[in-house]
């Protein structure tokens, strides 16, 4: 039988660069989040900077165009010949660089260099190596594996296992340049009123995470699988404690369920006045 409301067949997204891909990725993702009713299949393409290669990606494009849904090409390239093969191709074309350059150019006076890729530098090296400390950090520093200087920690970030810890830690680091440890809170710390030993005294550096116990229950079996770990009984208990916990303490915290790691990154930085 024929459904009465078919699914539209996916989208195809292109994400086209002349160096990693990451900006155009990031820059159309975040364009696309704002259309969640509609399926994309997604093709991340970097390192195009000739017009060969150019030429081969709308050969791509040209096949998936026949296959169904008009393609959309997110590009970040400087070079006005590969933009000029990417925007004769059947697809639509958004140039995630072309308009803002040009404002740049005339807000500074000066005109933009036409270097492959040097948008995507490392620019300021400084920056570049905190961040790569940052991250060293935060590896250390996961899951409470390590209590080495929490001292100069920017955020401890606490929670019940699978609420989010990891790589909201872990963007933090990458991102910001931020130096985030985490804590596991296990049923061994909820005896006492106050945060676990290794954590209490940096009470004003902790944040603490939560989510629905549904949500928990759902990640946690895709682990341990039919476990009083991943049961729904358990996940209540464990996640009403953790919020009474940060309550009694004053730790600011954030349920997880419903956000993106950008989103929390961004509550945890403003909530606790963090700067990168």
């Amino acid at each position: 039988m024929t459904p009465l409301h078919p699914t539209a067949p996916a989208r195809p997204a292109y994400f086209v660069s002349d160096s990693t891909g990451i900006t155009a990725e990031t820059l159309g993702s975040a364009l696309l989040a704002n259309f969640p009713g509609v399926t994309f299949q997604r093709h991340t393409i970097p390192f195009i900077d000739t017009v060969e290669g150019a030429r081969n990606v709308v050969r791509d494009i040209q096949h998936a165009k026949a296959d169904g849904a008009e393609p959309i090409v997110f590009a970040t390239v400087k070079s006005a010949e590969i933009l000029a093969e990417l925007t004769a191709s059947e697809a639509v074309v958004i140039d995630l660089l072309g308009g803002h350059l040009r404002e740049l150019e005339a807000a500074l006076g000066s005109t933009a260099s036409e270097q492959l890729g040097q948008y995507h530098g490392v620019g300021d090296i400084e920056r570049y190596f905190a961040r790569m400390r940052a991250v060293e950090y935060a590896i250390e520093h996961d899951d409470g594996q390590s209590m080495r200087a929490l001292d100069i920690a920017d955020v401890i970030i606490i929670a019940p296992s699978r609420c989010g810890k990891t790589p909201t830690t872990m963007y933090l680091a990458l991102q910001y340049g931020l130096l985030v440890a985490n804590y596991p809170l296990t049923d061994d710390d909820f005896p006492s009123d106050g945060l676990p030993r290794t954590v209490s005294p940096y009470v004003d550096k902790c944040f603490g995470l939560t989510t629905t116990p549904l949500r928990l229950s759902q990640v946690r079996h895709e682990r341990r699988p039919s476990s009083t770990y991943s049961s729904l009984a358990q996940c209540t208990l464990e996640l009403r404690r953790a919020e009474d916990l940060y309550r009694r303490n004053r730790v600011p915290f954030l349920n997880s369920s419903t956000k993106s790691v950008e989103e929390m990154s961004a509550v945890i930085m403003q909530s606790m006045r963090l700067r990168s």
